[in-house]
């Protein structure tokens, strides 16, 4: 361990951020899967699994907002410790006896879920900014590249873990298997982790919560549209059509998921290099048009193979590769320019924000996911995604193109 201790400090609290956010992000994706394939196999319908995550995402929106307003002012340290300790609660609370996990419970518990994970991910992504100095923005591109990639990548092993563990071990053993673990990664945070991290010099007012950055709202809008597009037709259409249609059991399901997360991660990691960032350029508002213009084309394709039936198996499973690759180089742009965007000071008020706008379209798109395909089918979903991929697309002209931002 002599190469840890010869990091410089504030590399060591970025690794030891990560090291949660990777831990944290194992549980979310296992429990998603969890919950989907658990209560599928009760007999619940598509629409009423989507309701069981509507609290997940409306907490979202508000833990966003929030969550970003307590980090300027506490510190980053403390809400990414109270992020780990919810989750555990979420999980303490899916422990009790099969009887009572009743659908109001469960969302209750979803809802903690939601505030946990939305608490963990602004602390992570908030703190790069602390680590890169502001002309280094190629540095700060590659550095939010390898987290978002790397988180993404792991929210596909939790999806082949949560397949996995509630194949060998049941629902409720599985959970206390993730309950044990993150436990112990939350007391070493609590030690470990240096206080007052991305803490704001001014005490900033509630109402700051609310972004006066032209450039910020606009991505915030895009990136609601883009995320209601992948979860339109991802969250629960596509698990349910896999087990559904095509007859594959928990574990076909949930390692082909887990592939198609842990690929689209892997494009996250090196998204710097296919924009051509290599080469000493940094995105700006024309790379997310020119990547989402691309990505609006592909459900599309996939929607009229099914309507025609072309070979309609291997072009959702061929479309969906392509689609999540795409879809990576799209989010990770994303990511890079609203930390770009945001001002140092009182980072996280920016992120949260924007990150707010983020679990709006995850709201809109579960809850669209599960209800137009129980009434319309895959076809349905992946038309709407379709018109959410065009709308980021045009909301991506007025982004700026190498200007200064004023924030």
């Amino acid at each position: 361990m002599t190469w840890l201790a010869n990091l410089s400090p504030k590399l060591r609290q970025y690794l030891l951020i990560t090291g949660n956010y990777w831990a944290f992000t194992l549980t979310d994706g296992a429990l998603r899967m969890l919950v989907v394939l658990y209560f599928y196999g009760l007999g619940y319908s598509p629409f009423d699994i989507a309701m069981l995550f509507v609290f997940y995402e409306i907490f979202g929106v508000v833990t966003n907002l929030v969550g970003g307003w307590l980090g300027a002012r506490l510190g980053l340290n403390k809400t990414m410790n109270i992020g780990l300790f919810l989750q555990i609660a979420s999980l303490a609370m899916l422990l009790v006896p099969a009887d009572l996990l009743v659908v109001p419970w469960v969302m209750a518990a979803q809802a903690i879920s939601g505030i946990a994970k939305d608490l963990n991910k602004m602390s992570a992504k908030s703190s790069i900014k602390m680590l890169v100095p502001g002309d280094a923005q190629s540095q700060l591109y590659k550095w939010i590249a390898i987290l978002t990639g790397s988180k993404n990548a792991l929210k596909g092993i939790g999806f082949f873990m949560g397949g996995a563990l509630l194949a060998l071990f049941g629902f409720r053993n599985a959970i206390l298997i993730m309950a044990v673990l993150l436990s112990l990664v939350w007391l070493v945070s609590l030690v470990k982790l240096k206080k007052d991290i991305g803490k704001s010099k001014a005490k900033p007012k509630f109402i700051e919560i609310f972004s006066k950055s032209k450039a910020i709202n606009v991505l915030s809008a895009a990136r609601l549209f883009l995320f209601g597009a992948r979860d339109v037709w991802f969250v629960v259409a596509l698990p349910v059509y896999l087990s559904a249609t095509f007859g594959w059991s928990h574990f076909y399901v949930g390692g082909f998921l887990a592939i198609w997360v842990i690929g689209y991660g892997f494009i996250q990691g090196i998204a710097p290099k296919i924009t051509g960032t290599a080469q000493g350029q940094t995105p700006d508002g024309k790379h997310a048009l020119m990547w989402a213009l691309l990505l609006s084309a592909i459900p599309a394709l996939i929607a009229m193979s099914l309507v025609f039936e072309w070979h309609d198996k291997a072009s959702l499973i061929i479309g969906l590769l392509i689609f999540g690759g795409i879809f990576a180089v799209n989010s990770s742009l994303h990511s890079f320019l609203i930390v770009s965007y945001s001002g140092e000071d009182g980072v996280s008020l920016d992120v949260g924000f924007y990150y707010m706008a983020n679990a709006m379209g995850r709201l809109i798109g579960t809850v669209l996911s599960g209800w137009l395909y129980q009434n319309y089918g895959l076809t349905a979903c992946l038309w709407f995604s379709t018109g959410f991929v065009a709308l980021a697309a045009l909301l991506s002209i007025a982004l700026p193109r190498h200007k200064a931002i004023a924030t």
